[in-house]
């Protein structure tokens, strides 16, 4: 039996996986004939069941009492990962969490195979946590054991952006100077590297790579930017209370606008801060709409209404919001130009950490012949014209966004393992 292995993205929003022997390298339907999997579990409130992806935001969306799970990858060598977490009353470790979700592409993977898999070639962003080594050296720690549990016996780590370039370089002609922008839920990562298809099969790439930079924004902070400016407002984000005149508390609007926090936030206390200050409020009508979230535990409604906007507005200029799960009827107009207003300061780091990269390799941006997009953030009308601006000169090639570094790590493993 020949010796298979595999590549694992983890994604903060989306995951995919492919496998490979010596002769093929193969992208595996995650999910029923998808390439990609959401990376979301949700935990029925009766009996705590496990359900994954499109099933588990399914579920949720269909108001079926339990607890949904989304931005996992983002505890990774944070606190919150030793902490642990509450679900349906019941204490739950991350890495368990994770682990589950990961035996999932696993099992599909072995399925596919028709054998068990024990190498693995998982991606990692450049930086898990910004401007702290330690927290990003415990992050690959954290994955490494919990890919030990899964039961691989070989476990290897190689940079997302990397990976995505692998991919690229099965069919691009001659060599090439590129810059990868891997722009994904939580990360922005960029590499710039030689490609050629006569280094396929090399298994030291060192010195390909001429650059590496990344920064902690994703497509999760560009739905913040975008909640704050368009969602939060509906339930009186900003609004005043009091003689004074003063604003009411953000932190409630802040952490309903971040899938890692929205579930913390339905406690008492909070519940009972809100309805202190609603007898104060000057906008009582949106105000109260905050309290019956909390109540209600309806914040993903909120992040899934703001996401929906985010997808919307990549092609249309105005987006009607909807917001029935509050109020029948109840809708918000949303436009692109409010959006990009809104996630200027976000493009303008990433594209400044873009440019670090290429200043890292030593090359100029004129000497850029390829840009590599992929990640579903490259999707955001403002951020291809931006990129489109510092290279005009580079040929842009956004195949296979969500799938690409799934596949990549699938040709890393291939070079590492066979």
């Amino acid at each position: 039996m020949s010796t298979i292995s595999c590549g694992i993205d983890f994604g903060t929003s989306n995951s995919s996986l492919a496998v490979a022997d010596q002769q093929t390298v193969q992208l595996i339907a995650a999910e029923n004939g998808n390439s990609t999997i959401p990376s979301a579990m949700f935990f029925l409130r009766k009996g705590n069941t496990a359900y994954y992806g499109r099933e588990a935001m399914n579920l949720f969306l269909d108001k079926t009492p339990g607890r949904l799970m989304r931005s996992l990858k983002r505890v990774l060598g944070t606190s919150v990962m030793k902490q642990g977490t509450i679900v349906n009353g019941e204490h739950m470790k991350f890495d368990a969490i994770i682990a589950s979700f990961l035996k999932k592409l696993k099992d599909q993977a072995e399925l596919e195979a028709g054998q068990s898999i024990e190498y693995v070639t998982m991606g990692r962003p450049v930086h898990f946590v910004d401007n702290d080594p330690g927290a990003d050296e415990r992050a690959e720690t954290e994955l490494r054991a919990i890919g030990g549990l899964l039961g691989f016996k070989e476990i290897s780590f190689q940079f997302e952006p990397i990976a995505a370039a692998f991919a690229h370089e099965t069919t691009i002609g001659g060599e090439k100077l590129a810059l990868v922008v891997d722009l994904g839920g939580g990360t922005s990562d960029f590499t710039v590297i030689r490609l050629s298809q006569n280094n396929i099969r090399k298994t030291d790439r060192t010195s390909d790579i001429l650059g590496n930079t990344g920064v902690r924004i994703g497509g999760n902070d560009l739905d913040k930017d975008l909640s704050l400016a368009a969602v939060m407002p509906v339930l009186g984000y900003r609004s005043t209370y009091g003689e004074k005149n003063l604003e009411v508390p953000l932190k409630h609007y802040h952490d309903l606008s971040e899938w890692s926090k929205v579930n913390f936030l339905y406690n008492t206390k909070n519940i009972f801060q809100v309805k202190q200050l609603l007898f104060q409020s000057h906008d009582k009508k949106r105000y109260e709409r905050l309290l019956k979230v909390l109540e209600q535990e309806t914040g993903h409604a909120l992040l899934a209404a703001t996401e929906q906007t985010k997808i919307a507005l990549t092609q249309l200029q105005e987006f009607e919001t909807p917001f029935d799960f509050l109020e029948m009827g109840l809708s918000e107009k949303v436009s692109r130009e409010k959006f990009n207003q809104a996630i200027e300061q976000r493009v303008s780091k990433i594209s400044q950490t873009a440019m670090l990269c290429v200043a890292e390799a030593g090359v100029k941006a004129g000497d850029i012949d390829l840009v590599i997009l992929t990640g579903g953030t490259t999707e955001v009308p403002v951020v291809q014209h931006e990129f489109a601006v510092l290279f005009p000169n580079a040929k842009v090639s956004g195949e296979n966004k969500l799938s690409s570094v799934g596949l990549g790590l699938a040709y890393d493993s291939r070079n590492k393992f066979s």
